[in-house]
């Protein structure tokens, strides 16, 4: 199945944005990269994506149903960065959801979320961890997805690293122990899940690992 575009990245400067907008454009389609920065918008051009300059975190409904119409497919790979738990809600949660209901709204079915392996209402971090606000926001973020209407797909990738990758995975009792995974790997998921009806309403939590995408996706 072909990919439905456009397809508009939301964390457009984010280093698996950034991988998986060139992997999307090599493969010809249309990418459009949503970046806070407009410094960063030679850095989305340079990978094949068209940049986008909107702060997610500060646009109404109306705003964000306008970024993203027309679009055929939108990935989320924003985040706040952590550090500070009213941006991270802010972001991670709040903005999320209004870009799934922008989403709805705009008559865009397909959505992909990056959150993590572990994510959910049951994620058992301690209120006292610094992780603990990320958690809550992406739990309540995954559950509003799965509750809506959209072509939805949730990947759940491990602990990211910069080492290369991108060809293979680990799902299941396949996966890492250390829950390593590439960014590499991760863009090469979100490229793949595009391509791919079958992911719809499916979480795929995975690492780096030694099975081909395709298989993969399949097995997962």
């Amino acid at each position: 199945m072909s990919i439905e575009m456009p397809v508009t990245i939301i964390g457009g400067h984010g280093k698996v944005a950034l991988r998986a907008a060139r992997i999307l454009s090599e493969a010809g389609a249309d990418v459009y990269s949503v970046i806070r920065n407009p410094e960063h918008s030679d850095a989305v051009s340079e990978v094949g994506a068209t940049p986008v300059v909107a702060d997610v975190e500060k646009l109404d409904d109306d705003e964000m149903r306008e970024i993203l119409r027309g679009s055929g497919s939108v990935v989320w790979s924003a985040g706040a960065g952590g550090g500070n738990p009213e941006r991270t809600y802010a972001v991670d949660r709040d903005a999320a959801i209004r870009s799934m209901d922008a989403c709805a709204e705009a008559g865009v079915e397909r959505y992909v979320m990056v959150s993590y392996d572990g994510a959910g209402p049951e994620h058992g971090v301690p209120e006292d961890n610094s992780f603990f606000p990320y958690a809550e926001a992406k739990a309540a973020a995954d559950e509003h997805l799965r509750a809506s209407k959209l072509k939805w797909t949730i990947l759940g990738p491990g602990a990211l690293t910069d080492e290369p990758g991108g060809e293979t995975i680990g799902v299941g009792e396949d996966k890492r122990e250390d829950r390593a995974t590439s960014r590499d790997a991760v863009a090469s998921v979100i490229a793949a899940v595009l391509r791919r009806p079958d992911t719809v309403g499916r979480t795929i939590n995975f690492s780096d690992g030694s099975t081909p995408i395709g298989e993969a996706l399949t097995r997962e």
